[in-house]
């Protein structure tokens, strides 16, 4: 093996990356929201389980599964798809309220916070926006 840099090595150009487009602030906010449901979502799988309101199977194998779509849709919120899902999985989450009352009061807990992210990023990226607009003017 040779301690040359690999840019230098004969035949291989350098890798060059694309810069990744800056995110907006309500990409960011609706990240954010649904990382924090899936980390919640770890505690009502677990009282669900204690309290033997589902089996132990569908209790664990539903709420991993929950943390898992939470998580990867936390990636998703660039796009319009991606926040209609998220607003879909607020839907769920106050769903399971069904299996667990309180639930209920989480889930709209969740949702206030999601509707407010999406609400206030907007505003934000709007403002930051005609800032770059004016910024560019000048």
């Amino acid at each position: 093996m040779t301690d040359a840099p690999r840019a230098s090595r004969p035949g291989r150009q350098p890798r060059t990356r694309k810069p990744r487009p800056q995110r907006g602030a309500r990409e960011s906010l609706l990240s954010i929201t649904l990382g924090l449901e899936a980390v919640m979502f770890f505690f009502p799988m677990l009282v669900v389980y204690g309290k033997g309101t589902l089996p132990p199977l569908a209790a664990f194998g539903g709420g991993i599964l929950a943390i898992i779509v939470l998580a990867a849709a936390s990636r998703l919120t660039g796009g319009h798809a991606g926040v209609w899902f998220g607003w879909l999985l607020q839907a769920a989450i106050l769903a399971t309220g069904f299996i667990e009352p309180f639930m209920f009061a989480v889930g709209a807990v969740f949702l206030a916070l999601w509707v407010f992210c999406f609400v206030k990023g907007g505003q934000l990226d709007r403002q930051n926006a005609a800032f770059r607009a004016a910024q560019a003017e000048d």
